[in-house]
């Protein structure tokens, strides 16, 4: 009866010690990571409450979440953005929190407002996009600092672009178009 228990107790402490090995989180990535140098505490309580409040559905390295699925086949109804590859403007990132992101099928709408809101915003504006390739839009994309800048809503009719800015529907690459 005492082996059996020490070795419950055994596997019990190893898969802790496992389960602790690799995880991220925006302290780690203060302290060692992307963030570290961050000095804004706006940007700072965006990425907390992101980390909170979001990382179901959303993956941002920045943050350490890793909400949505990395391949089409393993992709979930919930999985939101993943924000390593598409950057937001300010006023994109508001609207989503606003309006229940860009369907309102998904995403509870008011998920943050007020101060919270613009934290968030803050926050993924400058760090969303990290990861994005090259895009095959002849328009520029748009540096964190305008991105941030940018607070204006989409515009109605239009689809998010890798740039925070917007596209008309049916313009762009067949992979911006509402049809797909």
């Amino acid at each position: 009866m005492q082996r059996r228990a020490l070795t419950t107790l055994g596997a019990l402490a190893a898969a802790l010690v496992l389960a602790s090995c690799g995880s991220e989180s925006v302290q780690t990535n203060r302290d060692n990571g992307p963030l570290k140098g961050e000095k804004d505490p706006v940007v700072l309580k965006g990425a907390n409450l992101f980390s909170d409040r979001c990382s179901g559905c959303h993956t941002l390295a920045v943050a350490g979440t890793q909400g949505g699925a990395d391949k089409i086949k393993d992709r979930e109804r919930t999985d939101g953005p993943n924000f390593d590859l598409r950057a937001e403007t300010k006023g994109s990132v508001l609207y989503a929190l606003h309006n229940g992101g860009f369907s309102g099928a998904i995403m509870p709408a008011n998920i943050a407002v007020g101060d919270d809101a613009d934290a968030i915003a803050a926050f993924l504006c400058k760090y969303t996009g990290l990861k994005a390739g090259a895009s095959s839009s002849p328009t520029k994309p748009k540096t964190a600092a305008e991105r941030c800048a940018d607070d204006q809503p989409p515009v109605a009719g239009s689809t998010p672009t890798s740039g925070g800015s917007t596209t008309p529907a049916g313009e762009g690459s067949p992979a911006e178009s509402p049809a797909n």
